[in-house]
């Protein structure tokens, strides 16, 4: 009834419907008025003849002449009958089957489907709405933005200039609002007030415009807006932004973290205040053969080994599974017990070849920046001219090319890293990599989520999606959020413990066989307990810290609402 009622408002609330609205109910008032005349001339023609029909038999012969449905049980004698069944039948073919039609389209039927599309895509949201995020472009970051916010239950709206694209996000189950970006009653008709937070991912002239337009309404709402050029951020921050994030930037560092120089070592890839997680190779270390029992790592050094990846596949780590060449082992610890396992476990290489990079955009730059902190020797593969600097780190020529390949050092390099942003090249060039060296450490970047398990068939040990960097960039500043993303579809979550929990023991909940999720540390007022042991107690107002994978999250958020 809601809904109905909406499509009413809309219809009636504007002069025009109003006005084809009266016009529509005084053509069916003309139409009545022709058919009871029909009738009464019916009765009388009848009369003459001598003969009487009820009015209900009137009505119906009038009825079937002016439809034109047919009529021969009820005909007139006289040539007067015959003359007035003829005006009867071309009145009903002009009104009924020519103007009728014409009419109830164009002033009713027409105005009533716009008005159910217009419901679909509202000019404003309810004014008890709070709490949400406003998002102002549809893109992969804001696609894998909207499914984390509908996985907690936190309410958003996007925002979209052009009516017809709402109707598509709304057949996708998108909440979607129409206004213009540049109109500060767009953002009054969002609820900005009772907002949480803004994020605008579009261009950094869009962003721009709707920071500066966002402050004219508020000056307190948390403004994050993506930036595509080094010499936006300072702009977006005048704009009034409060976050800006390059995500150029921290996805060649995402990946350049994940590069391996031929050494086995543990490199840390996400830190929550004093809790640190990292990625360990271990191929040519003592770790490998052995399983995650005998390695007695939280013994000697502290650390607990959440899991490792296979090819991109996050496996629960157990105590029988054996460690081998290819295990990528994570751990999880303090930055002391990080670095005395490294002290103990890792090997240095004192030299190494050259790692790959293929695409010289803004993300392989800033890889290969990364890399240069590391001390690790590159090259890089540019096909468009003007991205190649005039230094021995860039090789012109396309990737797809043999001798090009060759040329970066492909058959004794360590490592390559794909970052271009088509998907279907990235997938493309890993197949050929995998090919070519089917031992090489191959770390691929996909723009969209749902290209993340067709990079790892392709041969990527290691994908990096640029939508979920990008959403989980802007999750990890919701005040109501309190999660990181460490790895590809592995997060770590900071919650409060749940009823369910409090009063029972690490191992006695059972969260790591029942979810998949592990319980890395618990947070006691202002202490932190990092890898606690199996038998700690979690109590009431402990905050417990789990990493798991996205379906892991799911199950436990089911188990423990």
């Amino acid at each position: 009834m809601k809904f109905l009622a909406s499509q009413l408002s809309f219809l009636l609330k504007n002069k025009p419907q109003r006005r084809n609205f009266k016009l529509l109910l005084r053509f069916l008032l003309i139409l009545l008025a022709m058919i009871l005349v029909f009738s009464l001339a019916f009765h009388l023609i009848m009369l003459s003849e001598g003969r009487y029909f009820s009015w209900i038999t009137g009505l119906y012969w009038t009825f079937t002449v002016m439809t034109t449905l047919g009529f021969g049980d009820i005909t007139f004698e006289t040539d007067w009958g015959r003359v007035f069944t003829m005006i009867v039948l071309l009145s009903g073919m002009l009104f009924l089957l020519v103007l009728f039609p014409f009419t109830f389209i164009n002033f009713f039927y027409s105005p009533w489907m716009k008005a159910q599309e217009q419901s679909r895509v509202p000019k404003q949201i309810d004014e008890a709405t709070s709490g949400h995020v406003i998002l102002t472009h549809f893109d992969p970051v804001s696609d894998a933005l909207i499914k984390k916010l509908k996985r907690i239950q936190i309410p958003y709206v996007l925002i979209v200039q052009d009516f017809t694209e709402g109707l598509k996000l709304r057949e996708l189950d998108i909440q979607v609002m129409l206004g213009d970006l540049d109109d500060p009653d767009t953002y009054r008709n969002a609820r900005i007030a009772s907002a949480n937070l803004v994020a605008t991912t579009s261009v950094d002239v869009v962003n721009t415009s709707v920071a500066f337009t966002i402050r004219e309404v508020n000056e307190n709402i948390t403004i994050i807006a993506t930036c595509n050029a080094e010499a936006s951020a300072d702009i977006l921050s005048l704009a009034g932004c409060n976050h800006v994030l390059s995500l150029g930037e921290m996805m060649g560092l995402f990946l350049s973290r994940r590069a391996s120089g031929g050494d086995a070592s543990a490199l840390v890839i996400g830190q929550f205040e004093e809790l640190s997680i990292a990625e360990a190779t271990v191929g040519g270390s003592s770790l490998v053969g052995q399983t995650l029992r005998e390695t007695k790592l939280r013994e000697k050094v502290g650390v607990s080994v959440l899991g490792f990846w296979i090819r991109g596949k996050y496996h629960v780590a157990q105590p029988e599974t054996e460690i081998t060449e290819n295990s990528v082992l994570v751990l999880a610890g303090t930055p002391t017990q990080i670095a005395a396992y490294n002290a103990l476990f890792c090997i240095q290489k004192q030299e190494s070849e050259p790692l790959i990079i293929i695409g010289g955009g803004r993300v392989g730059r800033s890889t290969g920046r990364e890399l240069e902190k590391r001390n690790l020797d590159f090259r890089i593969i540019e096909k468009l001219p003007d991205r190649v600097k005039n230094n021995e780190k860039y090789i012109y020529g396309d990737a797809a090319n043999l001798e090009i390949l060759l040329k970066a050092g492909i058959s004794k390099a360590p490592s390559v890293i794909i970052t271009t942003h088509e998907d279907d090249i990235n997938a493309y060039l890993t197949i050929y990599c995998r090919k070519l060296r089917p031992d090489i450490q191959i770390i691929t970047r996909s723009t969209l989520e749902r290209n993340l398990d067709t990079m790892h068939r392709a041969g990527a040990d290691f994908v990096m999606s640029y939508a979920s960097m990008g959403a989980n960039a802007i999750y990890n500043l919701l005040k109501k959020s309190d999660i990181l993303m460490v790895a590809e579809g592995l997060d770590l979550i900071s919650i409060k413990a749940p009823e369910q929990l409090t009063g029972k023991s690490i191992a006695a909940s059972c969260i790591r066989q029942e979810t998949g999720c592990t319980i890395i540390s618990i947070k006691k007022k202002a202490k932190m307990i990092v890898n606690p042991e199996p038998d700690s107690i979690i109590e009431k107002g402990d905050e417990i810290i789990l990493i798991g994978t996205a379906e892991a999250e799911n199950t436990f958020f089911r188990k423990f609402s």
